[in-house]
């Protein structure tokens, strides 16, 4: 839960006319809202940037997790480690399923969507994506540093949300609306690093990057509306989101969810990397 202070600052953003959230209402956050926020003791921002990006600048205030940690060994790449040695990782850096969690990185969207829809996976309830990542808060001037956050570990209490996870028996499951957010030459079978290029058969074509403004942020709830239904992708569909290793799914996840409001949207977390592995999978 947003404490007092915290919630009493929102309105007043609120009635100040600038709204903490995109006006949509969405789990984006503008820089100058997070500015607003940021020494609240609830609050935990979260570096999704490589450790050695972290060092350079970051945030103030900000812990780091890097996507790649969060990760099993072995040959199927990006597969996520069991609930509860992502949440011992969580609660190391200070970070806890009931705080207000604003996740960012360097401007691509894909790594801080990833830890987005992690955390939505693991049962944090209230978390939210920097619009425009580390570039609209150095825009907008706001306070960064050097010097890492001092952490106090805390425990994160996993409580999985398998309603938007999607394993490979789900994907093969009639009905589901598969939609493949990689690039067309990559969809196509012209390029890409799993075993075997291609696409899942019967999924449509939706770009990660068609969510996106060219300055990385989010597209408006109208837009978005203009675009999927173009692409055939409703409200009422049973959607699985998937790419290579599913980094790039987790912000059309986002946008989905909490812009589109679509009830029933998931990410296949083994992605292209687990299906291409076995050779009786068929490709496209």
């Amino acid at each position: 839960m947003i404490n007092r202070k915290l919630t009493l600052g929102l309105a007043c953003i609120i009635l100040a006319g600038s709204f903490v959230f995109t006006s949509y209402a969405s789990d984006f956050i503008s820089a100058k809202a997070l500015a607003e926020i940021s020494d609240d003791e609830n609050v935990r921002i979260v570096s999704v940037r490589t450790p050695a990006d972290y060092a350079k600048v970051h945030i103030e205030n900000a812990v780091n997790v890097y996507h790649t940690d969060l990760y099993q060994e072995g040959d199927v790449k990006g597969l996520l480690k069991s609930p509860e040695e992502i949440a011992a990782v969580l609660g190391a850096q200070g970070i806890a399923e009931s705080n207000t969690i604003v996740v960012y990185d360097g401007g691509k969207n894909t790594p801080a969507g990833r830890l987005y829809w992690i955390l939505k996976y693991l049962g944090a309830s209230d978390v939210h994506i920097l619009d425009g990542q580390m570039k609209q808060w150095r825009k907008a001037r706001k306070p960064v540093t050097k010097k890492a956050t001092e952490i106090e570990p805390v425990t994160f209490t996993p409580t999985p949300n398998t309603a938007i996870y999607a394993t490979i028996d789900d994907v093969k499951k009639e009905g589901v609306f598969l939609v493949d957010v990689r690039s067309k030459e990559e969809y196509d079978g012209e390029k890409g690093e799993a075993a075997r290029q291609g696409h899942i058969p019967g999924a449509i074509h939706f770009e990660y990057k068609n969510v996106l403004n060219e300055d990385d942020t989010i597209k408006t709830k109208e837009e978005l509306e203009s675009l999927t239904a173009d692409a055939g992708i409703t409200a009422d569909k049973e959607i699985v989101l998937y790419c290579e290793t599913s980094v790039r799914a987790g912000i059309v996840f986002a946008a989905f969810t909490s812009i589109l409001e679509f009830p029933n949207v998931r990410v296949y977390d083994g992605a292209l990397y687990e299906w291409a592995a076995d050779p009786n999978n068929p490709l496209e």
